[in-house]
Parts: structure tokens; C-alpha cells; sequence
């Protein structure tokens, strides 16, 4: 009754183009922002704040630059978790031993795995599907291996960086409020900027790469530049989600964080949450995170006859099931469930 599209004038350009034409988009998002950046950090604990709502934004983060390349460029990727691992380093690196400012560092982390991935991007030139798949595996494989085994990158055999306390313009960030708030302006600038970036001509190119990459080049679309593009632009978010994480969650840059079953978990995020969508993003975020706690503190207690090795691998064992869900029951993921919510407020009470 109340999501209507009728009496939205459309009157100028800005209006027509606006990312939320309807008012109760924009209301909506009003108080997930105030949520976000008012009734969050002041009523949550330190342990929800650091262990819960870091990470959920981090892997945010990073899925929301994976659904850029798989959702949106149709282009398979099992290898995201070696460009989180690029941008962590790197951002130590560049903070630690030579001093640059930590938002240039935390940035640059994502310049730097924006350059990694646009090189194991290449081979997507000229194959595609799973043997892509199997060209960004080999990349997870290379970086860690590099990442472990170069001295004078990870300063050691093991591969692990202590990260040092953070500073913004003398202004030192050691508390979870503050930890907080950075990685929420980070993630908020960069998903604004993200989603404009697929409602331009780069987003249309790679939806059209992805429906039908031929015929995307017969009309025009470079096949090159584009693929390229979308790796570079993927392996940023994912750099900037590493440094991130590092920084605030992790405090330390180890190799083994970032190994091959994160990247296959930041996968099942984009699948469970929604290819091609921004919200998606979140949705799978959010659903990977908190699931353990669910499973841990309710069904644990629950399944006390259960035996215990399945008891053990339950995590494991509803993660696979709901991939598997929602791949058969909703490939659109969570996402394209809040559309249909979204579609029967728009035509209630009148079905048609």
C-alpha cells in the first residue's frame, strides 16, 4: 500500500537516474544508516562489535568485489582469497615499514592486489568457465606460496606480519568503537561508489559479457579491456577487505588466513546472498556470519544424541546444504527473495 511507484515524477535527470526513486527505498536506507552509524556502536558490546560486525563487514567487502567479477562478469573465480591475502600484506607493508598514512596503506593494499589480479586475469581472454576456475585456483596456489616463502615480503618461513598500531592524523584507533566506525566509512564509500559503478556503461558491459560474451563483442564491447576491468576492480575490494580485516580483526597478516576455503566460503556468500546484486552481497555476508553462532549456541545444545563427529561438522554440513538450497530452489539467492517481498508490497491488496 505504501511502496508505490505512482506519484514519483520523474522531472529531471537526476531524478530519473536516482538509485532509490521510490521514498520508502530512501527512508529504508535513512535507518540502516542511522542503525549503522548511531544505535550500533553505542548499544552493541565490545565482543559483537569486534568479533561479529568486523568481520561481517570485511567479507562484505570482499564478496561484494567477487559478485562484481562472478555476478556481474560471469566471470568464475575460487581464488579471492589470495588477492585479500595481497592487500593485507601490502598495506602492512606499506604501513609499517615505510610509513605511509594508514588510509593511503589500506588503499594501496587494494592497488596492489587490483595489479595481481589483472595479471592472473589474462588467461579469462581466451578461456572461460571452469577452466577459469582453474586458472584463479592456481593463483591462491602461487600467491601463498610466494607470500610464505619470500623473505623480504612476509619478513620470515611462517609468513606473518604483526600489524602496528593505527593511527589517522595522530588520532589512534585501539578500541572497538573506533575499529568499528573505520571499517563502516571504508565499507559505505566504497559500496556507494560500487554501486554506481554497475548502474554505468561498465556495469552494462559486463552484464552483457556475462549473457553472451560474443555477442557483447560483436556489438562493440571490448572483451579485453572489460575482463580486465572486472578483476581489477574485484581484486581492489578484495585488497581493501584484507587490509581491513588485518588491521582491525585479525592484527596480524598470516597466510593461513586467507587459504583456499575462504575463498570457496566468499563464494557461497554471493550464491546464498544473490549473483548480480549489490544487497546480495551483504545478505550472504551476514547469513555466513552469524550461521555459526546460530549453529553453535542453539543446535549444538539441541543435537546433544547427535554422534560427535557430525556434531562437529554440522557448520560444514548446513553450509553445503543451503548452497546446494538455493542453487536448485533460488538461484538468485536472498536477494531476489527481498525483490518478491518487495514486488507483493508494491501490488498489495490488488494481485495483478
Amino acid at each position: 500500500m505504501f511502496y508505490r511507484e505512482c506519484g514519483v515524477l520523474k522531472e529531471t535527470y537526476a531524478k530519473d537516474m536516482a538509485i532509490f526513486p521510490i521514498p520508502l527505498d530512501r527512508w529504508g536506507l535513512g535507518v540502516m544508516l542511522v542503525l549503522a552509524f548511531v544505535v550500533i556502536p553505542f548499544t552493541a558490546s565490545d565482543y559483537w562489535l569486534s568479533s561479529i560486525m568486523l568481520p561481517f563487514y570485511c567479507f562484505s567487502l570482499a564478496a561484494l568485489g567477487l559478485n562484481f567479477l562472478t555476478g556481474y562478469a560471469g566471470q568464475v573465480s575460487i581464488g579471492h582469497a589470495a588477492f585479500m591475502a595481497v592487500g593485507a600484506y601490502s598495506s602492512l607493508i606499506l604501513y609499517g615499514r615505510y610509513g605511509v598514512p594508514l588510509p593511503l596503506s589500506i588503499f594501496g593494499g587494494g592497488i596492489f592486489a587490483s595489479a595481481a589480479g589483472t595479471i592472473f586475469g589474462i588467461p579469462s581472454l581466451r578461456i572461460k568457465g571452469f577452466y577459469l576456475a582453474v586458472s584463479t585456483l592456481a593463483a591462491q596456489f602461487i600467491i601463498e606460496w610466494v607470500l610464505t616463502h619470500w623473505q623480504w615480503v612476509s619478513g620470515g618461513v611462517f609468513g606473518t606480519i604483526d600489524a602496528p598500531d593505527m593511527y589517522i592524523f595522530g588520532w589512534i584507533i585501539d578500541t572497538p568503537v573506533k575499529k568499528y566506525y573505520l571499517v563502516l566509512c571504508v565499507l559505505t564509500l566504497l559500496t556507494v561508489f560500487g554501486k554506481n559503478l554497475v548502474r554505468g556503461q561498465l556495469g552494462r558491459n559486463w552484464t552483457a559479457i556475462r549473457d553472451m560474451d560474443v555477442a557483447a563483442e560483436i556489438i562493440g564491447v571490448s572483451l579485453f579491456r572489460n575482463k580486465l576491468i572486472a578483476f581489477a576492480v574485484s581484486s581492489f575490494y578484495a585488497g581493501v577487505a584484507g587490509s581491513l580485516i588485518t588491521f582491525t580483526y585479525y592484527l596480524a597478516a598470516n597466510i593461513e588466513e586467507f587459504n583456499l576455503f575462504l575463498s570457496f566460503h566468499l563464494l557461497g556468500m554471493i550464491i546464498i546472498g544473490g549473483m548480480g546484486t549489490v544487497l546480495g552481497s551483504f545478505f550472504g555476508a551476514g547469513f555466513m556470519t552469524l550461521l555459526p553462532i546460530f549453529i553453535n549456541q542453539t543446535l549444538l545444545t539441541i543435537m546433544e544424541r547427535v554422534p560427535s563427529d557430525i556434531r562437529a561438522n554440522s557448520e560444514a554440513i548446513v553450509f553445503g546444504g543451503l548452497i546446494v538450497f538455493f542453487l536448485i530452489v533460488e538461484p538468485y539467492g536472498m536477494a531476489r527473495l527481498w525483490q518478491t517481498i518487495k514486488e507483493k508490497m508494491r501490488l498489495w491488496p490488488f494481485p495483478y
